[in-house]
């Protein structure tokens, strides 16, 4: 395992890239166009994840979509964002287009393929599974399915116990479309600074609830997954099968909260609570799940408080192997017990391709510039590329769960606009801040 605190004088220029996904390959087209001798390991043909097919690198193993292109949407920004960076996925992207609206799609063999010709002219690629991370400079990017055993290894570098091997995200809901008339802040029994915000329930709302709640489309379990996997946190619809109570004994329970519209304690509640440090997004506390993405808005808006809801992000529960960063990691992407290894891409707490390329070209640079001998950089948190690294790096540690861009990671405006305008300023001062931080600490 490489040394705690390698100093860029005491090694070659040369880096290992273990994982020849978006982010590993992100990662060392950023080190090799700064002029470092790049390795990259990727364990296919020889052997393939569950969900893997492909034998070429960059591999789109769901859908071909990269997501919005709109500036005024926040994945559409961390492109451009990714592109004023010269990412090589970006790159792929453009040669690989296909039309899909407003989205940006790919012919996903062709972009594979882009990926593979352009990074085997560069880099030294050896198709073989690493089981233990080796000396020097590392960058591991082996993405949410890494193999049984490198895990090994990952367990031993992450203390096992901050090395999560599923999702169980529960949706998050944009603080101005919660309905403050309904919704009241409070903790149970009174302690605390009232930090929940709490959706009332009565017994009539609760159980239309738990029955459309049971009647709405569930997502399907994939071939490498089961329910015993996720036995420690249910999905919500799972315990609502166990009877039309249990919820309101469990993640629903209302023991401790007063209603003030009514002096009484309601038949429920959902709790929300805050997940971002501007108190722009809450989360529904307890609310994993498998139901489908427009059941998931129908069912939830039927919650008192939640009718006009916007959401953020919808639950989910899925085989997906990232660390606590908060704890792991500093903000250069370094294990801060093991600064000769980054972390990159899902590992780190992203969801997404676009957000996973995005810690690949953030880790490539850094390792580049460690290599070089280089102060490490850390981008503005008024990007999008900034905003993610905040947010996997300061969150709560004891409630940390993987994340897309979205516009509530960012600070927020000084004044007041719509949030039609807002989403432009937000842009707006996002790419203005990027090429200022680009100058100030030449990165080319």
């Amino acid at each position: 395992m490489g040394t705690p605190g390698l100093v860029a004088e005491k090694v070659s220029k040369a880096l290992t890239v273990i994982g020849g996904g978006l982010a590993g390959c992100e990662a060392a087209w950023q080190a090799v166009r700064r002029g470092i001798e790049v390795t990259i390991y990727e364990m296919k043909p020889e052997s393939f994840s569950p969900a893997h097919r492909s034998p070429q690198l960059a591999e789109l193993v769901c859908s071909n979509s990269l997501k919005a292109i709109s500036l005024e949407n926040a994945s559409g920004l961390l492109k451009e964002e990714l592109r004023r960076l010269d990412s090589i996925i970006m790159e792929a992207a453009g040669e690989a287009k296909i039309p899909a609206g407003g989205a940006l799609a790919v012919d996903r063999e062709e972009f594979s393929r882009y990926i593979t010709s352009v990074l085997a002219k560069q880099c030294t690629i050896i198709r073989r599974e690493v089981k233990e991370i080796p000396e020097g400079i590392v960058i591991i990017a082996t993405g949410p399915l890494t193999s049984p055993t490198f895990t090994e290894s990952l367990s031993f570098l992450t203390r096992e116990e901050y090395l999560y091997f599923y999702d169980a995200i529960s949706p998050i809901i944009e603080k101005d479309s919660i309905d403050s008339s309904v919704v009241f802040p409070a903790d149970r029994y009174g302690k605390g600074d009232s930090d929940y915000l709490n959706c009332p329930l009565s017994r009539e709302e609760y159980y239309r609830f738990v029955e459309e709640l049971l009647g709405a489309e569930k997502v399907p379990y994939r071939d490498f997954e089961n329910l015993r996997s996720f036995e420690g946190c249910l999905p919500i619809e799972v315990l609502a099968e166990r009877g039309k109570d249990t919820l309101a004994f469990g993640p629903m329970k209302p023991v401790g909260l007063i209603d003030p519209r009514t002096g009484k304690r309601p038949f429920a509640v959902v709790q929300l609570r805050q997940e971002d440090r501007f108190a722009s997004l809450y989360n529904m506390v307890g609310f994993q799940t498998k139901l489908s993405y427009p059941e998931q808005e129908r069912v939830f808006r039927l919650i008192p408080g939640l009718k006009e809801a916007r959401f953020t992000r919808l639950g989910s529960l899925h085989r997906n192997t990232f660390v606590n960063s908060p704890l792991l990691l500093n903000h250069h992407l370094q294990f801060k017990e093991h600064l000769s290894i980054f972390l990159a891409g899902q590992l780190t707490g992203v969801e997404g391709y676009v957000e996973s390329t995005a810690m690949g070209l953030f880790a490539g640079i850094n390792a580049a510039r460690l290599l070089g001998g280089e102060g490490l950089v850390v981008p503005p948190a008024t990007t999008s590329l900034g905003s993610l690294v905040s947010y996997i790096i300061e969150s709560d540690s004891r409630s940390f769960q993987p994340m897309s861009i979205n516009f509530g990671l960012f600070p927020p405006l000084e004044e007041k606009v719509s949030k039609k305008e807002g989403k432009k300023r937000l842009a707006e001062r996002s790419l203005k801040d990027l090429e200022m931080w680009k100058d100030s600490v030449s990165l080319c």
